[in-house]
């Protein structure tokens, strides 16, 4: 795999003096951080900004794709290193944007919601949001804490990320005591306009109102 820099980032035009809260989003494998891009017009999330990371290696298949891991080999290489890079990333968002992790949220699709899951839940940021995602992160491996408020979401016909994936994460989380929010809708690997819907009113409950 060939490492791109974990730099590359976008924003959503969102004026800095207006912007009290922040939202992170990862994309899917094959992707990259213009993918995401739209969902900032479609939220409605006032006075947020919104930040895409490109993902850190070159897709395998793919010129213009990027892949937090190597999804397409056994043993997933390169998860370890961007599991690094991106909690090294995500601990400098507060002095980069003077916003707090409490006033942060991370949203991340397909494999960008399993990493969201990865390292997202070490933090403690206002709420995750899981869509099409999966769960490698081991929550039994850490001492208890307190988790952030957390939404899967998940196509019950979904072809690339089966729907026992969903299952299975939300069985684990909710055993750790994650504060979990399921949303299963009937569609596939995608973000509907109903998951979205529901997607604004978690992130509105537990990031735009949530006192600090």
């Amino acid at each position: 795999m060939t490492i791109a820099p974990l730099e590359s980032l976008e924003f959503a035009n969102c004026p800095p003096e207006t912007a009290q809260y922040l939202v992170v989003m990862l994309h899917g494998w094959g992707a990259n951080y213009h993918d995401l891009k739209p969902l900032a017009r479609m939220l409605e999330l006032p006075h947020c900004r919104f930040l895409f990371p490109n993902a850190p290696f070159l897709h395998f298949q793919s010129p213009l794709g990027r892949a937090w891991y190597a999804l397409e080999r056994e043993d997933f290489q390169g998860l370890p290193e961007s599991r690094d890079r991106l909690f090294t990333w995500l601990g400098n968002l507060a002095a980069m944007t003077g916003i707090p992790p409490e006033r942060t949220a991370m949203i991340g699709f397909s494999q960008g919601g399993a990493m969201t899951l990865d390292v997202g839940l070490q933090f403690n940021f206002a709420a995750l949001c899981s869509c099409s995602g999966y769960l490698h992160y081991d929550p039994s491996a850490q001492p208890e804490k307190e988790y952030p408020p957390t939404l899967l979401i998940h196509g019950s016909q979904d072809p690339v990320v089966p729907i026992q994936a969903a299952h299975q994460a939300k069985t684990q989380l909710h055993q750790v005591g994650v504060p979990l929010e399921y949303f299963e809708f009937s569609g596939g690997h995608e973000i509907p306009a109903i998951a979205l819907t529901q997607m604004t009113q978690f992130l509105q409950q537990h990031l735009l109102e949530k006192k600090i």
